[in-house]
């Protein structure tokens, strides 16, 4: 009996009742929505299935894909024990106790189907304690993660675990998950259709999350009430978009916004900007970004491109958020539909290598400077030529090492600024061939 009486009595099937995503949990594979590459009739795990053959997997994709849900299913439609561990809570112990445990298991002929939550979150030496455990049969690893097993596992884990992919939610199969739930609860939910559309926008491909956001809205809604869009923002707060500042959500936004400058599209651009921003990137990041995309892709095509990016820099410095966002997004504007080159870059690491496969070369004697008379009697200096007393002013002298001989590492393209800076090199070359120079 509780110490409190006057404490409220909680009536049974409340204090019972599971979370909507909880209650909707496929309980067969065929169930499962969103992942019919990997569930459906002609599917991986399926066909795995039906050849009663079970290798260890890596489970990548984004939160609310059903990773966790997928490998519980397997596990009972394959006949193995289901073991679960999260490596955010586990340690080196905890493996132990768990590869002892499948151990027994196996002696009395039943595999261990292992799932390991968050797996990218174990170091290297903690990711390694698996092998030996994968090789002997003890378990079938499967490991979930929704960091990109590329980058954030060991190699050799890799090699002993086929990765396969689960999909964001489409809104197709979010839809569908809205119907199970309607129909469970008995009744429609109470949204607008563009509130509906809306709801599915929120969830950003979450199974879990449209669940979830479904059972607010139900709970917020009075006898006969529908939500609109703006009613529906009003009642549930908008989820963060699925985008982490350190891993793949990060670069692969970052990737999109400098391809799409380079491919002079300047609405994709100001849409992955706006992404960035929305997701609370770091503004100066941004422009330092856009200052790279200046002298990467813009170059002395536009050399004003390189001045607005720093501009625009200066301008989120002075003005802060928003209104510097405007800044950035001008620059982000100007330089996709700036003329592109990457002339300057190209000649830039062309150069970078001369210099390292070609040691440490003497300038030639005549442009070096002779402070003292030993190096006068050296010859350095002799037969220097000042180009602004020259005919236009230009001497036409070689200024690359004599070992190395005359090299060509910048050939701007005929576009824009770069196309006067090409008829300058030109006009050089030809005088420089009429002088008789190298």
């Amino acid at each position: 009996m509780s110490d409190d009486l006057f404490a409220p009595r909680i009536p049974e099937e409340v204090a019972n009742r599971r979370p909507l995503a909880d209650r909707l949990r496929p309980r067969t594979l065929s169930e499962v929505t969103g992942q019919e590459h990997l569930t459906g009739e002609d599917g991986v795990l399926r066909r795995m299935i039906e050849s009663g053959s079970l290798g260890s997997m890596i489970f990548w994709g984004p939160p609310g894909t059903g990773k966790t849900t997928v490998a519980r299913l397997l596990s009972g439609e394959a006949g193995l024990a289901f073991e679960q561990i999260s490596a955010i809570f586990s340690g080196v112990a905890d493996l132990k106790k768990v590869f002892e445990a499948a151990r027994l298991r196996r002696m009395d002929r039943r595999q261990t189907l292992l799932f390991v939550d968050e797996i990218h979150r174990f170091n290297r030496a903690q990711q390694d304690s698996f092998l030996p455990v994968m090789e002997d049969g003890t378990v079938i690893l499967v490991g979930a993660t929704t960091e990109n097993p590329s980058f954030e596992l060991n190699a050799a884990l890799l090699s002993r675990a086929r990765v396969l992919t689960f999909k964001s939610h489409d809104d197709e199969s979010l839809e569908e998950l809205l119907k199970r739930a309607e129909t469970a609860e008995g009744k429609a939910l109470p949204l607008t259709e563009d509130a509906r559309a809306s709801l599915l926008r929120m969830a950003d491909g979450d199974g879990r999350a449209v669940l979830t956001l479904a059972e607010e809205v139900w709970r917020a809604a009075r006898e006969k009430e529908t939500f609109d869009t703006e009613g529906l923002t009003r009642i549930v707060q908008r989820r963060a978009p699925v985008y982490d500042k350190a891993q793949d959500g990060h670069y692969n936004l970052i990737s999109a916004l400098h391809k799409s400058v380079r491919g002079s599209d300047p609405d994709a651009a100001l849409y992955y900007l706006a992404r960035m921003f929305d997701a609370g990137e770091d503004p100066l990041y941004l422009g330092r970004r856009l200052v790279r995309m200046a002298v990467e892709d813009i170059g002395l095509a536009d050399p004003q491109a390189l001045v607005i990016c720093n501009a625009a820099k200066d301008a989120y410095d002075y003005l802060g958020s928003p209104e510097g966002e405007l800044a950035l997004a001008q620059a982000c504007v100007y330089l996709a539909t700036a003329p592109k080159s990457n002339a300057v870059y190209t000649a830039f690491k062309a150069a970078t290598l001369a210099a390292k496969q070609n040691g440490s070369l003497l300038p030639p004697k005549h442009i070096l400077n002779a402070p003292t008379k030993l190096m006068k009697g050296e010859g350095y200096g002799e037969g220097y030529r000042y180009d602004h007393d020259e005919p236009d002013a230009f001497s036409g002298q070689d200024y690359f090492p004599e070992k190395m001989g005359r090299q060509t590492f910048y050939d701007p393209p005929e576009r824009g600024f770069e196309r006067d800076i090409r008829k300058r090199l030109e006009w050089w070359a030809k005088l420089r061939k009429e002088r008789n120079q190298r």
